[in-house]
């Protein structure tokens, strides 16, 4: 199946694997390139040094294209860009748009731009600035999210827009890739479905908690990083609803202290990269160190396998899914599925 999508960026088949944190490493990322899909590495949970090493490892697992998701705020974004660069990665992904600046140094060495957004505004900032495709989350789509679903901001982003267009929020099939592709997407991208599969290395437990959630037990809450957030319902979300500001911002301070030593970053870079995350947006500095626990919040699910204690970001399609084939038994389901869908429809 040929889209913009697979003749930009050299893929098979029209599906991003996104780049989740403490779950799209190497071992997913490559399994996924090899199926055909774009896997994208997460690296905000990473030092520079390590998103070196996991990029090489990713390239010795398969010669297929993948991508690198960046912070755009992040202090260290030169740094990262210039392992990409370095590297020979095919895309960069980003979870906020970058600058003008940023797009501009990426695109002259040769690397694909695709930031992923929330609004048509913002799109068409992306794309102004040169960026190559666009990733747009509808509000079904797991960790940070917004409120608009994505059969109505896919349509606004397509028209608005003239690069591809990959639709994400929602997806977990070939019926969904179908859809997607009605509406004038170039293909689909999927988190939670990638994260249920046998090639991720998200702990057992953690998986059973997903497979085991219906979609009422998928959740929005702002008490976690004072940004709305999706995922599963869980005594750690109960806990942090119910809890004042002074208990949830002493959790906060020693998440945040031990985020710092995991990541290499000093405090003057996490102070930094907080008032970066402020800027332009509503948030208390109580919510903007909020935010620095996060990432712990997830290492403690994603890699520990504590799923009283840890954030399960997570998809309504969670509540969907009741499966975990490997990344390559996943694509190949969703491309028949999609062409089957389309040889079913009224001629």
């Amino acid at each position: 199946m040929v889209t913009p999508l697979t003749k930009l960026v050299g893929v098979r088949h029209p599906i991003v694997q996104t780049g989740m944190g403490w779950v799209a490493g190497p071992r997913l990322v490559s399994a996924a390139a090899h199926a055909g899909a774009l896997g994208i590495l997460a690296s905000a949970t990473m030092t520079p040094g390590q998103l070196r090493a996991a990029v090489r490892e990713v390239a010795a697992r398969t010669d297929a294209p993948f991508g690198v998701n960046l912070r755009a705020d992040a202090g260290d974004a030169a740094e990262r860009v210039a392992v990409i660069v370095e590297e020979g990665v095919r895309v960069a992904s980003f979870a906020l748009a970058p600058s003008r600046e940023l797009i501009a140094r990426l695109k002259d060495a040769g690397v694909i731009v695709v930031p992923s957004i929330g609004a048509r505004r913002h799109a068409e900032k992306v794309a102004a600035w040169g960026a190559d495709a666009v990733i747009v989350q509808g509000g079904e789509g797991g960790g940070h999210t917004g409120n608009v679903a994505t059969t109505v901001l896919l349509p606004q982003v397509v028209d608005a827009v003239d690069i591809p267009v990959i639709a994400a929020g929602g997806f977990f099939d070939g019926r969904g890739l179908v859809a997607a592709l009605s509406y004038g997407a170039a293909g689909i991208a999927m988190g939670t479905r990638f994260l249920l599969t046998s090639d991720s290395t998200v702990p057992g437990a953690v998986q059973a908690r997903y497979l085991e959630a219906s979609v009422k037990d998928i959740t929005v809450t702002t008490k976690v990083d004072g940004l709305p957030h999706r995922m599963l319902r869980s005594e750690l979300v109960a806990a942090l609803e119910k809890s004042g500001r002074a208990a949830a911002l002493l959790k906060a301070v020693r998440h945040a202290a031990s985020f710092r030593k995991l990541s290499g970053l000093s405090w003057a870079q996490m102070i930094s990269d907080g008032l970066a995350m402020k800027h332009g947006k509503d948030l208390t500095w109580s919510q903007v160190l909020l935010a620095a626990n996060t990432p712990m919040l997830m290492k403690a699910s994603m890699v520990d396998g504590r799923t009283d204690l840890g954030v399960m970001a997570s998809g309504q399609v969670a509540g969907l899914i009741d499966d975990l084939p490997s990344c390559a038994e996943l694509v190949d389901r969703i491309m028949t599925e999609a062409r089957a869908t389309l040889a079913s429809l009224p001629r």
